[in-house]
């Protein structure tokens, strides 16, 4: 990576647009389906979002690696969060992150809120209640709708905020059901308690990783909830900028293809991770670039 060094003999910093482009290839690597909807953006927006994503990419790495201990990964977080709170220019990812902030004057809070979660990680194994997953989720989803606000733009900012949470955290939402065997790899259940005890799943259960006659009702009710907060999302879509429209069209679709996959397999959630086939892909980005700008999205019941 290319570095420039200090002329003042203090750390060398990253060059903007190397670190823009490092964001870019770790959104490409690990967020296929966001990534795909990111390149229907005006090119000038992508790299802002490459960017979060990259921040929020490199946070989840953090505490999910599986190597060091639970207080190494606590003590590589609060690092980032100091590099961060710091404005540090030497992190291969930072001034691209920090470049962004400042174009669109993201607030610092939604950031705090969000390492707030992440810390949450590396100590929290399961939620008793929807509402304890919602106050985690605050952090590692909603936050992440109103940090891309901005960056999206929108006729009515007020208007389109909890529209932009609840998208956040509806694909957050279709991420913990479809993966549900990989965080059980990592030691964490996010389908609530209160949910599962409702039909009779215990966490054992779950750790044989093989779908039951209750598993599949408990995760086809989660799929409800998730639908719920797609509807919430549904209005905000038309209140973007147009340029947006097409991208954020394309992921709402998506990622609800992903619920769509997951009832097709009888929600057995364990027997593969579910996935939008290629072609739909392709089909579903095409068909929201040639969307009238404007037009509602529907959701499915």
């Amino acid at each position: 990576m290319t570095m420039s060094g200090s002329p003042t003999g203090g750390p060398a910093t990253v060059d903007l647009a190397t670190s823009y482009a490092r964001c870019r290839v770790l959104h490409r690597r690990h967020g296929r389906t966001y990534y795909l909807a990111t390149r229907l953006l005006p090119r000038w927006k992508r790299r802002h979002v490459h960017a979060l994503y990259g921040f929020t990419r490199y946070a989840d790495e953090i505490v999910d690696r599986a190597g060091p201990s639970p207080a190494e990964r606590a003590a590589r977080l609060a690092d980032w969060s100091e590099r961060l709170r710091r404005g540090d220019q030497d992190h291969p990812l930072l001034p691209a992150v920090l470049h962004t902030i400042a174009v669109f004057g993201l607030d610092q809070d939604d950031f705090t809120t969000f390492l707030r979660s992440m810390a949450m990680d590396l100590t929290v194994t399961s939620y008793a209640t929807y509402d304890d997953l919602l106050d985690y989720m605050e952090g590692s989803a909603a936050v992440i709708g109103t940090m891309m606000l901005p960056i999206l733009g929108s006729s009515d900012l007020v208007a389109a905020r909890e529209p932009a949470r609840q998208l956040g955290l509806a694909f957050q939402l279709t991420n913990f059901i479809r993966d549900v065997r990989e965080d059980l790899d990592r030691g964490r259940i996010y389908l609530p308690e209160e949910h599962m005890a409702a039909f009779g799943v215990t966490r054992e259960d779950l750790s044989r990783r093989r779908s039951t006659p209750k598993i599949k009702t408990l995760v086809r009710y989660e799929v409800s909830k998730a639908r719920e907060h797609y509807r919430a999302a549904a209005p905000g879509i038309p209140l973007l900028h147009t340029g947006s429209q097409a991208c954020m069209r394309t992921a709402f679709r998506l990622y609800g293809g992903i619920l769509d996959e997951i009832e097709a397999a009888d929600c057995d959630v364990f027997v593969r991770r579910a996935a939008v086939p290629g072609r739909r892909r392709v089909a579903v980005a095409a068909s929201s670039l040639l969307t009238m700008p404007g037009t509602p999205i529907g959701v499915a019941p």
